[in-house]
C-alpha cells in the first residue's frame, strides 16, 4: 500500500516538480511569501493542478517534522519501500534487460539521515539501480533524508532488508560481484576491476562494515589516503567509489567503440 510522506526545502521540492514520475499530492506553502522561489513553485504546482494549501511556518514544521523547511512542504505519494523479495525481482529484471551493468549501493548501518540523503543524491547521479539499507540500526526515509537527497529519495529504488549478509549471498548466485570497502584492505580502489555487475558495500560512519558483512564480500578495497586524516565521511567516500566505477565503465565502452 502506498503512503504519504513529506518533502521539505526549496531544492528538493523543485526537483520533485521537475520530475514527471513524482506523484505530488499537494503543496503546503507559507502565507504571503516574499520568496520568489516559493512563488515560482506555487505557480508550477498550479499549472499542474496540484492542490495548494497556505500555512504559517509553525504549521509547516508540524506537518513535515522539519523546522528548516524554507517555507515549502510537498506531500508525495511514495510506493512501499522494497523488501528483500522486491529487491530480488528488481535485480532479476535488471540483469535480464541487459544494457549498462548492474550497480547496487548497499549501506551497512548508516545512521545519520544527512549521510543517507547525500548517498542517495550521489547514487542517483551516478546511475545506481537501487540503494539497499539494513532495516534495523540504519536511518530510514524521512523529511531530512528527502531534503538532502534533493529529489533522489522519491525517484531512486530503495530497499530495506532484515539480513544484509543473506542478500549478499544470493547476489553472488546471480554473478554479481560484491565489493566491500575497508581501510584495512590491501587492494586500492584504483586497482580493483569495477567494470562488471557490481554491489558496492559501504559501512557505518564510525565502525565501517561489520565483520559478518565483510566476510560475505568477494573483495575488499580501500581509498588511498595521503594526508593525516584516517578516513572520509561515508557520503564523500561513496561518491568517490561510485564515480571511479563510472570512470572504469566509460573507459571500457570507449575502448570497445
Amino acid at each position: 500500500m502506498s503512503k504519504s510522506r513529506y518533502v521539505t526545502g526549496l531544492r528538493a521540492v523543485e526537483q520533485l516538480l521537475a520530475s514527471q514520475d513524482a506523484e505530488v499530492r499537494r503543496i503546503y506553502a507559507e502565507y504571503q511569501t516574499a520568496n520568489p522561489r516559493v512563488e515560482a513553485l506555487i505557480a508550477t504546482a498550479n499549472s499542474r493542478n496540484i492542490e495548494i494549501q497556505p500555512a504559517n511556518r509553525a504549521r509547516l514544521a508540524q506537518i513535515s517534522g522539519e523546522a528548516r523547511h524554507q517555507g515549502i512542504v510537498a506531500e508525495v505519494r511514495r510506493a512501499t519501500v522494497l523488501d528483500e523479495a522486491g529487491l530480488r525481482t528488481l535485480v532479476e529484471d535488471r540483469l535480464q534487460a541487459g544494457g549498462a551493468k548492474l550497480l547496487l549501493l548497499l549501506l551497512d548501518s548508516v545512521q545519520d539521515p544527512h549521510n543517507l540523503g547525500a548517498c542517495l543524491r550521489t547514487a542517483d547521479a551516478a546511475g545506481v539501480d537501487a540503494v539497499v539499507v539494513t532495516r534495523h540500526g540504519s536511518a530510514g526515509l524521512g523529511p531530512t533524508v528527502s531534503k538532502v537527497a534533493a529529489g533522489a529519495a522519491e525517484s531512486l529504488p530503495f530497499a530495506s532488508v532484515a539480513n544484509l549478509a543473506r542478500v549478499l549471498g544470493w547476489l553472488g548466485d546471480y554473478g554479481v560481484a560484491v565489493i566491500g570497502t575497508s581501510d584495512r584492505a590491501d587492494q586500492s580502489l584504483y586497482e580493483a576491476d569495477l567494470d562488471r555487475p557490481l554491489a558496492l558495500v559501504m559501512g557505518s560512519e564510525h565502525t565501517g562494515i561489520g565483520k559478518r558483512i565483510e566476510a560475505a564480500c568477494d573483495e575488499l578495497v580501500r581509498l588511498p589516503m595521503q594526508g593525516s586524516v584516517p578516513s572520509l565521511n561515508v557520503s564523500v567516500a561513496t561518491g568517490i567509489f561510485l564515480y571511479e566505477i563510472n570512470r572504469q565503465r566509460l573507459a571500457s565502452l570507449a575502448a570497445e567503440g
